[in-house]
């Protein structure tokens, strides 16, 4: 058959090399169904199909009459036979471009007859219907994915869905989608069906939620995968479509979700009844509808709960709602008890730590019937989940969560992820708890610290004014404080502590108490900041080694001196303060600021200045000139111009202090702020009275006289002779034992006060005599006739001073 071996068509190449599964001219070839040949029994072709033409590329009547060996690339030496043709097996056919095709082959005799029908097909298209049929019975044999065939009107035509895959309904070949999802769903996914159809574009893990037509609650997560199906000529023949139920899995990512958002919006504030809100919009729309948080009333003052069994008043209050947006009914409310309960099971599991969930009339059983429930369940409960707020073995409070309308009831699963947000809601509310029975533990230290608000001395009226952080620290030791000093002086302080809490506190109670002390000493504002740095290295020194470094405080010192009107101060790092004038100009105090308290061995330096009567000088804490955005430089000059709007005459200091802390400290601030306010007054130039005494001793007769006239213009004869003793005492010890000049002074206020000065710093000391003893007993005297006396050290000089009371103060 020389015809066979070369007749190849025009425009094919000779020696074509051998492609094993190619069809004519190297193209791939398509069937539809195997290629069939007749033979006789010699092994002549007496029938020939059109897919045996399209497998050799051989028409019917060039291989009619012909061996079939001739069609073998490989053919046996002895002729073959009918008889010797094998029932199946593999073989090389030579296809008429000069190619060969690798086909399996199978032969049956044709019944009643010698003749033999030859089925064959190409290799590869065996092995892809073998392992197509192999894949499909894979996939049609899986329960956790559903597939189904469709054809090119979106009809099923085969698919895997058992009636528990779905509905609980069987599908039926021939059925829609429509007859097994809601409408809507069903829509939706033959919308994606239909382009993968047209385009033949697949797609792969879409997510799509769907409602059973028959059930539609509750909605299921699907994961959608479809490719478009060809017959064996590449033509649109339907679409595959893979579905798996990824409601688990995406359950279980929510919860996951859940878990993580419960941990970073959760116990960020240290407020009860904000964690408690936290904690309540985290649980929507995830768990239900609506959610509630009741505290045990013990919790929101920062106590401890009771532990208790049973029904009856559990002591609990509504302190948070979520969503802000819904209509609740009218028995709850923020703030409101949680009305008493009866005696239940499902009671006594949850206060024995449980996680409970009621239905309907299980919480109509605990709460005694349906009117008052009625008026405790939102509108469509089906079903109620509470969770016990515990930590430490005290109950807290509980999670009350509502499902209403047309969802699912709580799950195993649900119920055990919510007793893990309610441990850690616990802890959370344990922790605001405990944080506001020390917040609450040292405001009150702070406030017992602080001086009264309100002062009214001859040297000046006084208002301060305190306001504790807002943040999560509590109160940092900011004080402040007005001291009356002998001789009608006043002492003004204002100081911050580094750190916070009651450690802070006690710390400024401890530095408060050493500069009243210390004051009372009447020592020089440089002078008394030095001793009190002095303090602050011991008490760092006192503090556990982690503290060292955080043990310190600033602080300003001023005295104002009626009489001279002048007011000597210094800082230790504390901000300047600043003055108001009569006029209602306001400017800062030029003044050297020296280290903080926590830095020994560093001067500090006073500086004085002049003070008009009825000046306000305004002594304040870094919280109040550093909020917000603001910069210190810009707070400072917020203070100032408040000062000057608010500082009026006839308006009182304790109200301008508060005007001026709500408008200049944030709602929430971020360190305490403090504001002392001192209007200075003055002591009219009549009521003292001031000489000069010589350097002897016979000028002590004169002293005493002249104080003698003096207390009789001012109408003080009732003092005349223990103001003559302490005169004649205190000028013989200024004559005998200081140096000049020396002055005497008188003072006329509330009470009488005598001063003399000498440029001798040495100070004298109270001793009893002895009775051989000359001297010694003027100074023990002055201590009998006087209701106070004291010694005040200047630069070179000593102030002695005594006061007595006046019966009828002027």
């Amino acid at each position: 058959m020389p015809h066979m071996e070369n007749a190849c068509p025009a425009g094919t190449p000779q020696g074509a090399t051998s492609i094993s599964g190619v069809g004519q001219c190297g193209r791939p070839p398509g069937f539809d169904g195997p290629a069939a040949a007749v033979l006789d029994d010699r092994g002549t072709v007496v029938g020939w199909t059109g897919t045996a033409q399209e497998l050799t590329g051989f028409r019917a009547d060039e291989v009619h009459g012909r061996p079939v060996q001739e069609l073998v690339a490989d053919p046996p030496h002895d002729p073959l036979g009918a008889a010797q043709v094998p029932s199946t097996g593999r073989v090389r056919l030579r296809h008429r471009c000069g190619t060969t095709v690798d086909v399996a082959f199978r032969t049956t005799r044709v019944s009643g007859s010698a003749h033999f029908l030859v089925l064959a097909t190409p290799v590869p298209h065996l092995f892809d219907h073998q392992h197509g049929a192999a894949l499909l019975r894979a996939l049609y044999a899986q329960n956790r994915i559903t597939l189904a065939l469709h054809d090119t009107e979106l009809t099923t035509v085969q698919t895997n869905a058992t009636p528990n895959a779905l509905d609980g309904r069987p599908v039926q070949p021939g059925t829609r989608l429509a007859d097994v999802l809601c409408a809507e769903d069903a829509e939706s996914i033959e919308a994606v069906l239909r382009h993968v159809l047209e385009t033949g574009v697949p797609v792969l893990g879409r997510s799509q939620h769907v409602s059973w037509r028959h059930h539609p609650v509750p909605r299921h997560a699907l994961s959608l995968s479809a490719f478009r199906l060809q017959d064996a000529r590449g033509r649109p023949a339907g679409v595959a479509a893979l579905y798996t139920d990824d409601t688990d899995q995406l359950r279980a990512r929510r919860q996951l979700d859940l878990s993580r958002e419960v941990a970073e919006r959760v116990g960020g504030s240290l407020d009860v009844v904000r964690t408690a809100q936290e904690l309540a919009d985290v649980l929507l729309p995830a768990f239900g509808d609506c959610a509630a948080v009741d505290l045990a009333q013990p919790v929101l003052d920062g106590d401890e709960p009771v532990a208790r069994l049973g029904g009856g008043d559990l002591h609990l209050r509504t302190a948070a709602l979520a969503p802000a947006s819904a209509v609740w009914p009218p028995g709850i409310r923020r703030g409101n008890p949680v009305p008493p309960l009866t005696d239940h099971p499902l009671l006594r599991r949850f206060q024995h730590g449980e996680t409970v969930v009621y239905g309907r009339d299980d919480f109509i059983a605990l709460i005694g019937g349906p009117q008052p429930a009625g008026r405790l369940l939102p509108h469509g409960t089906h079903a109620v989940m509470v969770a016990p707020l515990h930590a430490r073995g005290l109950t807290l409070g509980a999670i009350v969560v509502w499902r209403t309308g047309p969802s699912e009831p709580f799950t195993d699963d649900e119920v055990a992820l919510m007793r893990q947000i309610a441990s850690r809601g616990a802890l959370a509310i344990d922790n605001a708890r405990r944080y506001t029975r020390e917040h609450r533990a040292a405001m009150a230290l702070q406030q017992r610290l602080l001086p009264p608000a309100t002062t009214d001395t001859p040297a000046a009226e006084t208002a301060g004014t305190y306001l504790p952080t807002g943040r999560g620290a509590g109160t940092r030791g900011d004080w402040y404080d007005a001291i009356p000093l002998p001789s009608l002086r006043l002492a003004l302080v204002a100081g911050d502590v580094i750190g916070h809490g009651l450690p802070a506190s006690a710390t400024m109670g401890r530095l408060r108490a050493a500069i009243q002390t210390l004051a009372d000493l009447e020592l020089e504002p440089d002078e008394l900041l030095t001793r009190i740095a002095d303090l602050v290295q011991c008490l760092a020194a006192e503090a556990p080694p982690g503290d060292h470094d955080v043990m310190g405080a600033t602080c300003l010192y001023a005295v104002y001196d009626p009489v001279t009107r002048r007011c000597a101060m210094a800082s230790a790092g504390h901000p300047p303060p600043v003055l108001v004038r009569p006029d209602g100009r306001a400017e800062g105090v030029d003044i050297a600021p020296g280290p903080p308290l926590a830095v020994c061995g560093m001067p500090y330096e006073t500086t004085t200045i002049d003070l008009e009567p009825g000046s306000v000088l305004a002594l304040y804490t870094d919280g109040l000139v550093h909020q917000g955005a603001h910069d210190r430089g810009d707070g400072l000059q917020l203070l100032t111009d408040a000062l000057a709007t608010s500082c009026r005459p006839d308006r009182a200091l304790d109200g301008t202090g508060r005007a001026i802390l709500d408008k200049l400290v944030d709602e929430v601030p971020r360190d305490d702020a403090t504001l002392l306010l001192a209007r200075t007054r003055a002591v009219p130039a009549n009521d003292t009275a001031r000489r000069q005494i010589p350097a002897d001793p016979a000028a002590v007769a004169g002293a005493r006289a002249w104080a003698a006239r003096q207390l009789t213009a001012w109408g003080l004869d009732d003092l005349l002779f223990p103001t003559e003793l302490i005169v004649s005492e205190l000028v013989t010890n200024a004559i005998r034992y200081g140096r000049p000049p020396a002055e005497l002074r008188l003072i006329r206020h509330h009470v009488l006060v005598c001063e003399v000065t000498d440029s001798n710093s040495a100070g004298p000391r109270l001793r009893r005599a002895r009775t051989t003893d000359e001297g010694g007993r003027g100074l023990f005297l002055v201590a009998r006739l006087a209701e106070r006396w004291g010694c005040r050290h200047g630069q070179n000089h000593k102030t002695i001073w005594t006061e007595q009371p006046i019966a009828c103060a002027h």
